[in-house]
């Protein structure tokens, strides 16, 4: 239960926490580690069964004192020569912060007496004496740590000095009588006398902070598993607060922030510890350590460097020099930007410190993302005025807008917009182009405003429920804030965070080593990787970004421009077939120019086009705007063929409304209640396609039916589909080889996928849809009214749009995977959305055997590293590999 850091071997970090485990690690590297024990996470499982702590554990905690004070020459608790210690949590993952730590633990009269004699320093034992009290209440007995400081403050202000370290003996002896007080105030009782009760009640207190709400909410948002607990180390105190030969200080080998190699870090001189994180002083740059401790300088960089070395990545070392002699204290795995990580693991690769393997496995895929948008300066300090829906990634900063009218203005005027809306429809296409990035009350990932901004690569906030935007007076109130249009914001896309003025950015910079990192990654895996794309542009940025073909092109995307929207409308609107026939004559052209715009970009890549998807009355102007507008005039006296108008308007788009439009008049509903629709994209794409095959370019068109549920819908459309592209085909004279395939986001599509597959050439899984479908829940809606509550509560462990569901959905794929191929050997199998370049998503596609992957462009390199992952991690666990008789052609 527990184990001396001298007597461990080579125990994992399961057992010993990752702070236990490197201290046992260091010892036996011969490194200056003072001694002690770790209590470890069995114990700690055990006591929250028993709701207190074994009393063999607690037997083994005396014995191994005994040890320790027999390795050290002090006693503990003891009136001469006192041996302290400090008592701190480390869980098996890396949870900076998060949990307690008490330090100068065993002190009380007799032992703060006997301290001062000892380092024949007063003020030395009573800063310690004082800094005990202090954290033992604030830990053990919970006290508000504001009041501890107001009371230092106090003693400083009366005493006339800016620094607590230039405190006289006098006034450090009144900072004990008055926080010791404290305690007894709020608190009852006091720091017991005797120092093993005081260590059963701090290793009490460590275990409970694993618990505490901190440490919970931590967990929730990296995926930790609740039932890990967390050990407990417990180490004889050494002391950096024993004057101008002694100091305490943090360091990394390597600079967190860009990966170069050099250290990095801070120290004070005369400190604890706490000192350098809380930031009560300002330290020194560790660049000034030579100067304050030559004689320590070399001993101490080879000792970094032998740290990183053995531990083969970057470490964070906390160190303490007591009376010019090095310690130290803990070495673990850093925390590192995003770039960091990148440069850090391509160089280790290149020094031999691990193989190329590892460094793809080290990389996490969705934080990728951070280095191709632009990102808040990790080193400054803002507190954000409220938070949303993180639903694209990157940082923005700019004036607050309403509309279209105001992207305008700042665009002419140089200046960058934030948009900001209630939600966005349509009609904001333009200002969300002119925008830098959006921000919106309501909504969530895939909201009209996520989707359009997302594919732009600007960042956007959605569902932020604490705006409450008001357009007419050009005002968002945020609680008791006001802030007004032209005022200057900044969003953080990737967390979700909305800040007031304008905080600085960095530029994303795609380093050589990131390049190098993601060829590796194209070298290992066998899942392909394509690009979601609505425009030309897009799929020139697609290619840019790796990717080897289109898996989504959403056609519908491509009208919703200002100049085309009316010649939708118009369509829309139209009562006779002739009139109808125009307007659809003049979306051909569009679509023709669009789609042979893509296949000159992609060439011989596949592209797959989704057939119109979203019901038509999403063309249109909201309702209650359409109705207003018709109420307007009418109060106004404007009669006539102009009212006439808005009213026959009103009524289409009235006609138009759905109750639930998400499963409503949509997807190949649409096409075959509406099959010209249907044969005007197809004739725009065979148009393009035969185009270029007289220019001898052999492009792959693959047309996606959207939204199927059943094998007759399938039919139905792809009657459509071959008929159109034969007769193009023979008005040309040309041959383009092309594939006909469904898009599965209807459960009842995957359980029938048996009858569908013998009819198509490819399946892909749209796995928005599928999700929504599947749990029966819109996103916007849950996202902004329950979700967060179900993850907080534990009834969803994840949230399903995140992270994929693999019970559920999951299941459903792989259902449909499995009877689709017996029936069709041939069948090319896919997956687009939101979640294909989850990694946990990317690993299940990889095991079952699909084809591809299709995501957003900026996520990209999240998908082919995910996908080398999933190939690396399948092999070393023996998963069998997936089938290679499926090719991209059918």
């Amino acid at each position: 239960m527990v184990v001396l850091f001298g007597d461990c071997g080579e125990e994992t970090h399961d057992r010993l926490g990752l702070k236990g485990a490197s201290l046992c690690m260091m010892t036996r590297a011969g490194l200056p580690v003072p001694h002690g024990f770790v209590i470890t996470t069995d114990v700690c499982r055990e006591f929250f069964e028993r709701g207190e702590l074994p009393a063999e554990a607690f037997r083994q905690v005396g014995e191994k004192l005994g040890a320790l004070e027999e390795l050290t020459g002090l006693k503990f608790g003891g009136a001469d020569r006192p041996l302290l210690l400090s008592v701190r949590a480390g869980a098996s993952v890396l949870m900076p912060g998060m949990m307690d730590t008490i330090l100068n633990l065993g002190l009380n009269d007799d032992a703060a007496a006997g301290l001062a004699r000892t380092s024949n320093n007063p003020a030395f034992a009573l800063d310690c004496h004082r800094r005990f009290i202090q954290n033992f209440g604030e830990v053990v007995f919970g006290i508000d740590r504001k009041l501890f400081a107001r009371i230092l403050e106090g003693v400083k202000k009366e005493a006339g000095v800016e620094s607590e370290h230039r405190l006289d003996e006098k006034n450090r002896r009144k900072l004990v009588q008055l926080n010791a007080k404290l305690v007894r105030r709020q608190s009852g009782g006091q720091p017991p006398d005797d120092p093993m009760e005081q260590l059963r009640l701090a290793v009490h207190a460590v275990f409970r902070s694993w618990e505490s709400p901190r440490a919970v909410t931590y967990r929730n948002l990296y995926r930790i598993p609740h039932h890990l607990g967390t050990a407990v180390t417990v180490q004889a105190m050494v002391f950096g607060n024993l004057g101008d030969d002694s100091a305490a200080g943090l360091v990394t080998t390597r600079d967190p922030t860009t990966g170069e190699k050099r250290l990095f870090g801070e120290y004070l001189v005369n400190a604890q510890g706490d000192d350098v994180l809380s930031g009560v002083r300002t330290p020194r740059r560790i660049r000034n350590f030579k100067n304050d401790f030559p004689d320590l300088h070399q001993t101490f960089i080879e000792s970094c460097e032998a740290l990183e070395r053995r531990c083969r990545d970057m470490q964070e070392i906390e160190f303490t020099i007591e009376r010019g002699k090095l310690y130290f204290l803990q070495s673990r795995e850093s925390n590192r930007t995003a770039a960091a990580a990148v440069r850090i693991a391509v160089e280790m690769v290149k020094e031999g410190l691990i193989p190329r393997e590892e460094a793809m496995l080290r990389i996490r895929p969705d934080t990728l993302d951070q280095i191709l948008h632009r990102y808040i300066d990790p080193e400054v300090q803002a507190r954000s005025i409220a938070r949303g829906v993180p639903s694209s990634p990157g940082a923005a900063s700019g004036r607050v807008v309403f509309d279209q009218e105001g992207a305008e203005r700042a665009r002419q005027t140089g200046e960058d917009a934030i948009l900001v809306r209630n939600e966005t429809t349509t009609e904001d296409v333009r200002g969300l182009a002119l925008a830098q990035g959006v921000l919106t009350a309501r909504g969530g990932k895939t909201s009209h405003a996520a989707v359009v901004v997302r594919g732009m690569g600007k960042p956007c906030i959605t569902g932020c429920e604490a705006l409450n935007v008001n357009t007419n007076n050009r005002t968002v109130v945020i609680g008791e804030l006001v802030v007004r249009e032209d005022d200057l914001i900044t969003i953080d896309g990737s967390t979700g965070r909305v800040f007031l003025g304008a905080i600085p950015l960095r530029k994303a910079v795609v380093s050589p080593e990131f390049r190098e990192l993601l060829s590796w990654a194209d070298e290992i895996r066998t899942l392909r990787v394509r690009a979601n794309v609505d425009t030309p542009e897009d799929a020139a940025r697609a290619v840019a970004f790796g990717a080897e073909g289109v898996g989504l092109c959403r056609t519908e995307q491509m009208f919703m421009t200002a100049d085309r929207l009316p010649t939708v409308r118009s369509m829309i609107m139209a009562e006779k077939d002739a009139e109808r026939e125009r307007h659809l004559n003049a979306l051909q052209k569009m679509h023709m120019q669009d789609f042979l715009e893509i296949f000159e970009t992609m060439l011989e890549r596949p592209v797959t086009f989704r057939l119109l998807d979203p019901p038509l009355h999403e063309f249109l102007p909201p309702l209650d705007s359409v109705l207003m507008e018709a109420a307007v005039m009418r109060s106004q006296g404007i009669a006539g063929e102009e009212l006439e108008k808005q009213e026959i308007f009103a009524r289409k788009v009235m006609s138009l409304k759905e109750a639930n439009p998400m499963l409503g008049l949509r997807g190949c509903r649409l096409g075959i209640l509406n099959p010209e629709i249907t044969r005007m994209q197809v004739t725009a794409i065979f148009e393009a396609a035969c185009a270029m095959a007289r220019r001898g370019v052999a492009v792959r068109p693959e047309i996606m039916i959207p939204f199927v549920g059943h094998v007759n819908e399938v039919k139905r459309a792809r009657a459509v589909i071959v008929e159109v592209a034969d007769y193009v085909m023979r008005k040309h004279g040309a041959s383009v080889a092309y594939a006909v395939g469904v898009l599965i986001e209807v459960p009842r599509a995957a359980l029938t996928a048996d009858e569908i597959a013998p009819e198509v050439d490819f399946f892909s899984f749209g796995t928005n849809d599928l999700t929504q479908n599947t749990f029966g829940m819109s996103r916007d809606d849950a996202e902004s009214k329950f979700l967060y509550f179900y993850l907080d509560q534990g009834i969803l462990e994840d949230n399903p749009f995140d992270a994929f569901d693999e019970k559920g959905v999951g299941r459903l794929i792989g259902i449909a995977v499995d009877i689709g191929r017996r029936v069709n050997g041939g069948l090319v199998i896919g997956l687009c959305g939101e979640h294909a370049a989850d990694f946990k998503t990317v690993l299940q596609c990889h095991k079952l055997g699909m084809d591809y992957v299709s995501c957003s462009i900026f996520r990209l390199p999240a998908a082919r590293l995910s996908a080398a992952r999933a190939k690396l991690l399948s092999d070393r666990d023996g998963t069998p590999p997936p089938s290679t008789k499926h090719t991209e052609t059918p």
